[in-house]
């Protein structure tokens, strides 16, 4: 997007089913997990560039030795500090031990993070928080090696505080009020139980405490402890996991708002947060790598044994479909289809406002990531452009002569790279005029494309807050002098919160709600309509009823979406823009046929998926009407 919004995060999981010879054998490194582990945490640091960790659990390692590692980093570049570190841990060892350089179960070991389970994370932080601390993934220690636990996750939880209570309930003292601290003390808490369960069956029939370790480790029923602990989570979440002894999981929320896909043979078993990840990493086809499930957990035994559990009864799909419009990489086979047909699908209102003159009109797209649904809006104008020339033939077929016929077949579709942005530039001065002044240049802009007798047609990804739009790029776009600037977004009017996953916890933030809010006052309904909303908001939460009803929506039903649209327009358009500004969003009718399988459109909508998400838009207005600058979640 032009202007950056975070997104947690990105998992990526390996089980390694053969013994490390095995790859030493095949691939030449026992060192292959690793390997594949940061090949797969570097194809997602799209997803997360605030911190990354890594974590391994070794199997029937002998008591006294060390079976797990883990690293975390909150650097600069936090993947390539994680594997620096490991490469530099592991060379030390090497230069200490030289006599295990070819002696495969000496190196296990030796040398740390060579293990068989392994678990990544990269991370983007909300909340404001970027820490060590909060960097994934998180670890319970305990001296039984079954209730050692390690939970990384991409997730967010919309009822904290309840899960919180929850386990003060449970007699917990939590060190602090955290969505992943509570998930895993959780999942901790109830590993703890079946564990203590077990081992009191099996002291009945005879056995000791050592004697009783392995018989856990097989009748550990994993799937057991997710339902029980994932009971009362509302939220968008993957979570994933390890136990000391080396079982592994992970589970997808009952909506499937978060993405999860996995990949497994003789040799491997893979979870990532994108499809092109694993087909990269591990060179495999489109087909071979398969979504997990709404509500399931693929949980891996100790013993390589995989299952498919249903954790959670699947509800309604609600797959986040900003996924496909902009957080997953445009390399998957299916989102690459799906932008280019956001693009395409918004080409009948774009000729609508350009008169259908594709021929005094320039198309060009920012930032990089539009690029795709850009080609797919340039299909389309190319195909309206076609219909031109064969109308124009047509036309004149009677006098048509070859020098009339070659100037109307070469008539071209007009695109442009029209702004690139500086990289380099940063915004470092808080001042708000100097700071203003900046941002203006973080776009430069190509000169001498554009006539004043053309449109000037730019797609983005999507419009937030208009930020950007407003302080830098049609400031930008004007110097070129363009007839009309049409701002194109292949995404929805961004109208509601996100409160699983995406860092959009603010009302006042949107472009669009600042819309609502402007025509309301113009309509002289503002009062009386905030006032109601906000009695209503205050209502549900007093009372601590399950939020059944997003309020919020009243803001916009008096208006079209045109309406809408035009009105953030004039918002972004500042006074010294002497170009016409137009914008245009997507449907969201067309964004589902566009991305069919990824209906989650609370963002746009208002529907949320889950009662907690209803909750906290309420909430956010409450917050904006008060006055408080304060997230809802």
């Amino acid at each position: 997007m032009s202007e950056l919004i975070k997104h947690e995060c990105g998992i990526a999981t390996l089980r390694l089913l053969k013994p490390l010879s095995f790859y030493q054998k095949k691939y030449g490194s026992a060192f292959y997990g690793i390997n594949k582990m940061y090949l797969m945490l570097e194809k997602q640091h799209n997803r997360g560039q605030d911190g990354a960790g890594f974590a391994s659990v070794k199997l029937d390692m002998e008591p006294g030795n060390r079976y797990i590692s883990r690293v975390r980093s909150n650097e600069a570049q936090p993947i390539q500090d994680i594997f620096k570190k490991i490469n530099e841990r592991i060379n030390e060892e090497l230069e200490l031990h030289p006599e295990i350089l070819e002696d495969i179960d000496s190196q296990k070991k030796n040398l740390p993070y060579l293990g068989e389970v392994h678990l990544g994370h990269v991370r983007y932080g909300t909340f404001g928080k970027n820490s060590i601390e909060s960097v994934h993934p998180f670890l319970r220690q305990n001296n039984w090696m079954h209730r050692n636990l390690i939970v990384a996750g991409n997730f967010n939880m919309t009822n904290v505080n309840e899960l919180f209570e929850n386990l003060v309930e449970l007699g917990q003292h939590p060190k602090e009020k955290a969505d992943t601290v509570t998930v895993m003390e959780k999942i901790g808490h109830f590993l703890d139980s079946e564990v203590g369960k077990l081992y009191k069956k099996l002291k009945e029939k005879g056995y000791n405490k050592k004697e009783a370790s392995p018989h856990i480790v097989e009748q550990l029923k994993v799937h057991k402890i997710l339902r029980k602990s994932s009971k009362d989570w509302d939220g968008g979440y993957v979570i994933a996991g390890m136990l000391g002894h080396g079982d592994s999981f992970v589970l997808r929320d009952p909506n499937g708002i978060r993405p999860a896909y996995y990949y497994k043979d003789d040799e491997v078993v893979v979870v990532a947060s994108e499809r092109p990840v694993i087909q990269t990493a591990f060179n495999v086809d489109y087909e071979d790598v398969h979504e997990l499930e709404p509500g399931q957990a693929i949980i891996t035994k100790k013993d390589g044994s995989v299952h498919f559990k249903t954790i959670l009864e699947p509800r309604e799909r609600k797959a986040c479909s900003f996924e496909r419009i902009y957080f997953s990489r445009g390399s998957d086979a299916e989102i690459y289809k799906e932008r280019k047909n956001l693009g395409r699908l918004l080409m009948p209102e774009v000729l609508r406002a350009i008169d259908y003159d594709t021929m005094n009109s320039v198309f060009s797209y920012i930032p990089n990531t539009a690029e795709t649904s850009f080609y797919g809006m340039v299909e389309a104008a190319q195909d309206e452009l076609n219909r031109q020339k064969n109308e124009a033939i047509l036309k004149e077929k009677e006098n048509l002569t070859d020098e009339r016929l070659s100037d109307i077949l070469s008539l071209r579709l007009r695109t442009e790279k029209i702004a690139v942005k500086d990289v380099k530039l940063r915004t470092f001065i808080t001042e708000d005029s100097s700071r203003d002044d900046l941002i203006a240049h973080v776009y430069d802009v190509t000169y001498g494309v554009v006539k004043p007798t053309d449109n000037l047609v730019v797609i983005d990804d999507s419009i937030v807050r208009g930020t950007t739009l407003k302080k830098s790029i049609l400031k930008m776009l004007d110097r070129l002098s363009p007839k009309k600037i049409i701002i194109v977004s292949s995404a929805p009017q961004i109208r509601y919160p996100d409160c699983y996953g995406i860092d959009m916890a603010k009302l006042e933030d949107f472009v669009a709600f600042q819309a609502a809010v402007s025509l309301l006052k113009e309509h002289g309904i503002y009062q009386d309509t905030m006032d109601a909303v906000y009695l209503k908001c205050k209502q549900q939460i007093e009372q601590a009823t399950k939020a059944e009803e997003n309020f919020v929506k009243a803001v916009y039903d008096p208006f079209t979406y045109e309406e809408v649209s035009e009105r953030i327009a004039q918002i972004l358009s500042h006074e010294s823009i002497t170009s016409e500004v137009k914008v245009i969003y997507q449907t969201v009718e067309k964004l589902h046929e566009a991305c069919p399988k990824n209906l989650g459109d609370w963002y746009f909508t208002g529907d949320y998926p889950t009662k907690g998400g209803n909750k906290v838009v309420n909430k956010a207005f409450m917050n904006f009407y008060e006055g408080k600058n304060d997230r809802a979640y």
